[in-house]
């Protein structure tokens, strides 16, 4: 029997290609998601990954059998399908895809109707017993059908700026041998932009870097091409397209914090007073950007479930990540990293300020990147560390895993929902005092 507990992750289905996850066991998990969701319209696609189409041809049999009706949207990104199971009304999506890992990897990632999120805590847990069960009532079979969307999506995606504002900026995007291609192809005869294509061709097989924008190298290629060609920013993508980056005219990145303050103010300069999502491990200027424009800023897990689930509860408009994740309204509450790139395109244009110049205001402090650590029992290590800093913190959280503010500096450590590490996170007002506490910190994890 597969081993299903260890492909269900806390926010998607994650393993192996075909060892953890293949075509038989796509099979099982698209008649249990079928059982527990009662649906009867799913959307499907997926990403270019190698053995994409066995995968995809198991989970929608699985589907049929079990009485769905399912379309195909065939190769699309993930934030698509968000679009599709939202603008026709799908009882459910899937997408086909591992998102950023290595090519070995394959997956499942599942939205409810609404294109809302669908984790453990919110019906992964129920598939998974289902699908190890194996035991589905025999039911009239469904159908299948295959829907095109370009030309919708890419409407949707540009609704979200003024395209006439944006100026003919000279841009590079590197797709990662990815799903974004895709995307930015729908959209590029309706951008006044001049495009310099990275690395387009979908290629399971990941030739040129790993399709984690955060890993190793991956932005190296995009900021010497930024800088070759003396273009006015870079974007890359995750090999599903849901994530994106940038750097800006001088080739220095700008992290998921940054982007977010930007968007952030584009959308309260025209929506005064909204409500925006943020996370405990991005850094402390986001709020203070919120709250300076007007705004209110509303702190909530990281993990793009939890994320939908407080936008619709708070009816936030927009939602950011450190992760390069950003979550729209206005796209039924899910995250687009394409909408992303559009709408700072129009705030370059607008202010006439390169992009270096306008996120400036935003790198007050000094962070790591989030580094992760190894760690064989996660609670007893953050409870070492609670019971070391709790006391000495001018405020704590445990709102996701263990925060604690000093003022001067703080640090967030959380158990990843995927592997057995810790990540760590830490922001100082200078960087001397940064290097220390991450030493500091170093050390007792380590230990």
């Amino acid at each position: 029997m597969p081993a299903f507990d260890k492909i269900f992750k806390n926010y998607d289905i994650r393993g192996l290609y075909p060892e953890q996850i293949n075509e038989e066991v796509a099979y099982s998990i698209g008649r249990a998601f079928a059982s527990h969701l009662k649906c009867k319209t799913v959307a499907v696609g997926r990403d270019g990954r190698i053995g994409n189409e066995e995968m995809f041809r198991g989970f929608s049999k699985g589907l049929i059998d079990q009485g769905c009706n399912v379309t195909d949207f065939g190769q699309i990104s993930t934030d698509m399908i968000y679009f599709a199971v939202g603008q026709y009304n799908f009882d459910a999506g899937c997408m086909i895809t591992a998102s950023h890992n290595p090519k070995e990897w394959n997956g499942l990632k599942f939205v409810g109707k609404g294109a809302s999120g669908i984790s453990i805590e919110t019906g992964l847990a129920e598939i998974r017993a289902l699908a190890e069960k194996n035991e589905f009532e025999e039911v009239e079979k469904g159908s299948l059908a295959e829907k095109n969307i370009d030309k919708e999506y890419g409407d949707k995606v540009l609704s979200f700026a003024d395209v006439s504002k944006i100026k003919p900026l000279h841009i590079v995007i590197d797709a990662s041998n990815g799903m974004a291609s895709k995307a930015v192809n729908v959209i590029e005869d309706n951008l006044p932009v001049k495009i310099t294509k990275m690395f387009f061709e979908v290629d399971g097989n990941f030739p040129n870097h790993e399709p984690n924008p955060l890993k190793g190298s991956a932005l190296d290629g995009l900021r010497k091409k930024v800088l070759e060609e003396k273009a006015d920013l870079g974007a890359i993508f995750d090999g599903d397209g849901d994530r994106m980056f940038m750097v800006d005219e001088k080739g220095n990145p700008v992290n998921g914090s940054e982007l977010t303050c930007l968007i952030s103010s584009d959308f309260l300069a025209k929506n005064p007073g909204a409500k925006i999502i943020y996370t405990p491990v991005m850094s402390k200027v986001v709020k203070e950007v919120i709250e300076e424009k007007g705004g209110v800023a509303v702190l909530e897990r990281v993990g793009h479930t939890f994320i939908k689930v407080r936008m619709r509860k708070e009816n936030a408009l927009f939602g950011g990540e450190l992760s390069g994740h950003f979550y729209f309204r206005d796209n039924f509450f899910a995250d687009s990293g394409i909408i992303a790139m559009v709408i700072v395109l129009e705030a370059i244009s607008e202010s006439g300020k390169p992009l270096s110049e306008l996120v400036q205001p935003f790198r007050k402090y000094f962070a790591i990147e989030e580094t992760n650590f190894e760690v064989e029992d996660k609670a007893a290590k953050i409870a070492e560390l609670e019971s070391i800093y709790a006391e000495k913190a001018k405020l704590t959280s445990k709102l996701d895993g263990f925060t604690a503010d000093f003022g001067g500096w703080w640090f967030n450590v959380r158990p990843s929902g995927t592997e057995p590490k810790l990540r760590l996170n830490i922001e100082a007002n200078s960087l001397e005092l940064r290097d220390k506490k991450k030493e500091e910190l170093l050390k007792i994890i380590k230990s």
